[in-house]
């Protein structure tokens, strides 16, 4: 959330419990190690901000009619909002070319994860992760460019 706009209309507390609830909903057993509880607290986060998104574009677009004051107009889907859903799907073309590289940028994009944890959570080294992250990086840029 650091690189977003403040008046985002998902604030970090509400994303943060919601991600809560979707990580601990129905489990029983703790995470085996803190490598596992950050690469799922990232897909959930994705997760979270990725449903937001859509909603927000859906309302932009008329999918819940309801008359509004010209002044409550500005409060449509963002830029930035339907940026994490082109984010998202082309994550997904990635992930069927190069499961690695989407899911670095998951955990450093979504995650917001430092190129060092995300070795850590991978179990690779650092290198490892720079050359992944290069590469789809470079990768998201020409498929996202317009």
């Amino acid at each position: 959330m650091a690189g977003q706009r403040p008046s985002h209309t998902l604030q970090t507390t509400a994303l943060v419990n919601e991600a809560w609830l979707r990580l601990m909903g129905g489990r029983e057993q703790p995470y085996e190690s803190r490598r596992q509880f950050l690469g799922t607290a990232a897909r959930a986060m994705r997760s979270v901000l990725v449903d937001h998104a859509r909603a927000r574009a859906t309302q932009k677009r008329g999918g819940e009619q309801v008359r509004v004051q010209f002044a409550d107009a500005e409060h449509g889907a963002t830029d930035a909002e339907v940026e994490v859903v082109a984010v998202h799907e082309a994550l997904e073309d990635l992930e069927r070319l190069d499961p690695q590289g989407a899911r670095v940028v998951e955990l450093r994009y979504f995650g917001g994860l430092t190129l060092d944890e995300a070795a850590s959570v991978l179990g690779v080294t650092d290198r490892t992760v720079s050359n992944v992250w290069k590469r789809a990086r470079g990768w998201l840029h020409k498929r996202l460019a317009p």
